[in-house]
């Protein structure tokens, strides 16, 4: 298996795949057509030499999957919007007031900047707080560290539990299956056809999931070594080394797509491992659409073409 450096991500009723700065969006419409986006993003870690530099890159690359996540994912839920009677959009409000441009970049940043602070406050901020709290009773902060680390896995476990009993969640799940088997398929050397990628694996080590799950694991170790004297300073602490977390495992994380060195596989397991929560075995009208985002920006022949073995 050779890494083809595609990458994607489920959105509502559909795929966003990307390769460089190119991407597309694959979505099933109401009327079972197929609608089908296709745009350029300027990856922030591209822009500059120091931003594509090993372990800083990584931060980058997460904001960009950040920013580019939600507007694909905007762009594929506005197919299925309904306001109610007498009811306004967000995007309307805004549209009332700016251009339609402007609205849309204003209402982007704004979801992007919400969805940050909540998952920092979700999944550093508490965990670094109920560990404060135990420290006043427990002196040492090698215990305190392994607490707060694993207090933050079984916040984020119990969250994917919970997010995973909604109907539409489940859809996405069951997408999310269909991106992940479509990479394996072009990966593992298979034709690109709903029967190849159908028997592919739903699991795939460049996951977003397993980067999650490396962040967590990564800032337990990192932060055994953190000292701070009140709480307020632990949790500031955790939002400053946000960075630097996600940096180490970005480069983590790339060297896991790239390798299938046992040692590597076994760093990998837990993080594929969690994936069978977060990805679905999709319908095969799923995978026509996972297909369709696929050929849109990846010329995937070729690609096989040029990694055969001799």
């Amino acid at each position: 298996m050779r890494s083809s450096g595609i990458g994607g991500q489920a959105v509502i009723e559909g795929i966003m795949m990307k390769n460089g700065d190119a991407y597309a969006v694959a979505v099933r419409k109401e009327n079972q057509t197929i609608e089908i986006l296709k745009d350029e993003y300027k990856l922030l870690a591209g822009q500059k030499k120091l931003f594509s530099l090993p372990f800083i890159r990584g931060v980058f690359n997460f904001i960009d999957s950040m920013v580019l996540g939600m507007k694909t994912l905007t762009w594929s839920a506005s197919f299925f919007e309904e306001e109610e009677e007498g009811g306004e959009s967000g995007q309307g409000f805004m549209e009332k007031h700016f251009s339609k441009e402007t609205a849309e970049k204003l209402l982007l940043g704004f979801t992007v900047v919400l969805s940050i602070a909540m998952s920092l406050g979700i999944f550093m901020v508490l965990p670094a707080f109920l560990a404060g709290i135990l420290e006043r009773f427990v002196k040492k902060p090698f215990l305190t560290a392994v607490v707060e680390g694993i207090v933050r896995i079984l916040l984020f476990l119990f969250y994917i539990f919970l997010i995973s009993k909604m109907e539409e969640i489940r859809r996405v799940f069951m997408y999310h299956g269909a991106e992940h088997k479509c990479i394996n398929c072009i990966e593992h050397g298979l034709e690109l056809n709903v029967e190849n990628v159908r028997k592919s694996s739903r699991l795939h080590k460049r996951c977003g999931t397993s980067f999650m799950l490396f962040v967590m694991v990564i800032s337990i170790v990192l932060f055994m070594f953190i000292r701070t004297e009140t709480i307020w300073m632990r949790m500031l602490s955790r939002i400053l080394l946000i960075p630097v977390v996600a940096g180490i495992s970005y480069e983590i994380l790339r060297l896991a797509g790239k390798s299938d060195h046992p040692l590597v596989n076994l760093i990998s397991a837990p993080g594929m491992k969690l994936q069978q929560m977060t990805t679905m075995e999709p319908e095969d009208d799923m995978i026509e659409v996972a297909i369709q985002a696929v050929e849109a920006v990846f010329d995937w022949k070729e690609w096989q073409e040029e990694n055969a073995d001799d």
